[in-house]
């Protein structure tokens, strides 16, 4: 392994532990937050770099273990997962609530539009966080 993959792969667990954690806090606080979303993303670029420098090493011949490959590829599966499962929080909140879709949430009162609003968002840093929590263990788990 280079010193590189081992920088990328710290910066992995340590970006990823730092955005789940703040996520886990705006989701218990039910508080949007805009540096969530940027910590999320920091984090999700760095498990991409990490895959791609790995690929590089593998494309290089260097001998890779089987499970750290396999812990280092799944974070990025977990990622595209957990982004459509956020894609469909909308849809979700707005069923569970029995709104017809985005349109009618317009015609609520301001109140229960906000309310609305927050379920949403509430979901989607909920699903999020949870993969940034999951790729903090595949970190884990693909260093030993």
């Amino acid at each position: 392994m280079t010193s590189v993959h081992v920088v990328l792969g710290v910066a992995m667990v340590v970006s990823s532990a730092v955005a789940g954690l703040w996520g886990a806090w705006c989701w218990y606080r039910v508080e949007p937050s805009e540096l969530f979303w940027k910590l999320l993303r920091f984090s999700q670029a760095v498990i991409l770099l990490g895959a791609l420098q790995g690929g590089v090493l593998l494309a290089l011949g260097r001998d890779v273990d089987g499970l750290h490959l396999l812990y280092g590829v799944l974070p990025i599966a977990v990622s595209f997962i957990g982004e459509q499962l956020r894609i469909a929080a909308a849809e979700t909140v707005l069923e569970a609530r029995g709104i017809e879709g985005a349109a009618a949430v317009g015609e609520l009162p301001e109140a229960e539009q906000r309310s609305v609003v927050l379920s949403i968002v509430r979901r989607e840093i909920g699903v999020m966080t949870a993969c940034a929590l999951v790729a903090v263990v595949l970190g884990l788990r693909a260093w030993g």
